[in-house]
């Protein structure tokens, strides 16, 4: 009975609720930078006959998206519990859906903890962070080899124009290759870390849930890390098509690493997904606008990204939400 209820719940009130939502927060955003009839012209354009491959591309760029996050997920995974690449699909998804309204994806973790045996749910979380660590590290070492090739290139005649020397920016770079060292020697020195947060007294008791981390080898860190570079080449990609559908005539490299930059925003700043696209819209006009004056377009594309990467595999989870047992049938 009150697993009906939650699927009424779920079907009739929450996914129409939400939709209404998504919906009015992209119209604000659009209206805010752009008129109906430009709003009009680039949805005609975007649906051109001509677009019709680049779409399709991007759809099944979304599924090899969320497919290779299945795979590190369920590499991860097999040092708790053997799962198979259809569940670690599901418990993928179902984080997503998890994390709409939770900031910095943390609600990713529940809904993938919800597809291991009860005493490995917790274990579960500690692998699972370990991925997260490997997108972020790539996410960084991408944005700061963006930024020095912007630097020299699309911003060097906004930085002369503006008076700046350079040295702000300098500073920002050095700071996050600092980050990149630092984030690189926890990544790789895992069961280094471990044995150290062992030792904190109340911490210890507790180190059954992360004595998982000591097994991984550097060359199974490294596997997870090229999957994450794979991925992440793959957003780049996903940026630079939807970019081309909504006309924003950018050239390649400066488009990559310019969407290198705003990943590298989005993962400093703490959002929450449902609410993203205020941040990825204004992001985007900050940072596409030094080289395109196609505001509509540059929203537009977030939008896109938003909904292709978010908001339709949020969708895909709320199937598998209803199947879920928090608790097994003692």
């Amino acid at each position: 009975m009150l697993k009906k209820r939650y699927k009424i719940l779920l079907n009739y009130v929450i996914g129409p609720l939400l939709c209404l939502i998504l919906a009015l927060v992209i119209y604000a955003k659009l209206q805010s930078h752009t008129n109906r009839d430009q709003i009009k012209q680039l949805v005609t354009r975007a649906f051109d006959p001509d677009n019709r491959g680049y779409i399709i591309t991007l759809f099944l760029l979304m599924l090899v998206n969320w497919a290779i996050e299945s795979v590190k997920w369920k590499i991860l995974v097999s040092s708790v519990q053997k799962v198979s690449f259809f569940t670690a699909v599901k418990a993928v998804l179902t984080g997503v859906s998890f994390s709409l309204f939770v900031p910095n994806g943390i609600g990713e973790y529940f809904g993938r903890i919800v597809y291991m045996e009860e005493g490995n749910r917790l274990r579960s979380i500690s692998v699972t962070i370990v991925g997260s660590i490997s997108q972020v590290l790539v996410t960084i070492v991408a944005g700061y080899c963006g930024m020095l090739y912007l630097k020299s290139h699309a911003w060097r005649q906004l930085l002369q124009a503006q008076g700046f020397s350079g040295f702000w920016l300098n500073g920002v770079l050095y700071m996050i290759a600092l980050t990149i060292i630092v984030v690189v020697f926890i990544y790789y020195r895992l069961s280094w870390l471990t044995a150290l947060v062992e030792k904190i007294p109340f911490v210890h008791k507790y180190r059954y849930f992360i004595q998982t981390l000591e097994i991984f080898h550097w060359e199974e860190l490294t596997r997870i890390l090229v999957l994450s570079m794979v991925r992440y080449t793959v957003f780049i990609i996903q940026y630079i098509l939807m970019l081309h559908i909504f006309n924003v005539q950018v050239y390649w490299l400066d488009a990559a690493c310019t969407t290198s930059v705003l990943f590298l925003v989005l993962v400093i700043i703490p959002t929450i997904p449902v609410a993203d696209l205020g941040i990825r819209g204004e992001t985007g006009l900050q940072l596409f606008g030094v080289i395109s004056k196609n505001a509509g377009g540059i929203v537009f594309t977030a939008a896109g990204i938003w909904l292709l990467n978010i908001i339709i595999p949020a969708i895909a989870g709320t199937l598998f939400i209803v199947s879920i047992r928090l608790f097994r049938n003692r």
